[in-house]
């Protein structure tokens, strides 16, 4: 088999997964680290900027699903502290709402709201 899946497995860092893996995947494999110091890494699906601010739109490298078995996708937004880029959590949830329709326009993928 030759597919992602192949490589990458639930709970995967950039660490263990190696350089030269993520190398092979290109510039859109991110590695996220969240506020309990776990390592996640997510394909960017998209990327966007609104008037309000800009915003990405990340997958699980492995098919991690929501409870109603459905791919999981998240959107952050993308800001820029002291030289570096961080993603936050979208907290207003009609902003969350704007950008959520964007995207899943952008993407042909329906999105829950």
């Amino acid at each position: 088999m030759n597919g992602k899946d192949d490589i990458f497995r639930p709970g995967d860092t950039a660490d263990e997964l190696g350089e030269e893996v993520l190398e092979d995947f290109g510039d859109d494999i991110i590695s996220v680290v969240d506020e309990d110091g776990k390592e996640h890494v997510f394909e960017e699906l998209d990327r966007v900027d609104l008037d309000f601010g800009s915003f990405v739109a990340l997958a699980p490298l492995v098919g991690e699903e929501d409870e109603d078995g459905d791919d999981e996708v998240i959107i952050l937004r993308v800001e820029e502290e002291e030289g570096e880029i961080c993603l936050s959590i979208l907290e207003d949830e009609a902003e969350f709402d704007k950008v959520a329709r964007v995207f899943s326009e952008r993407l042909g993928i329906p999105l829950d709201l």
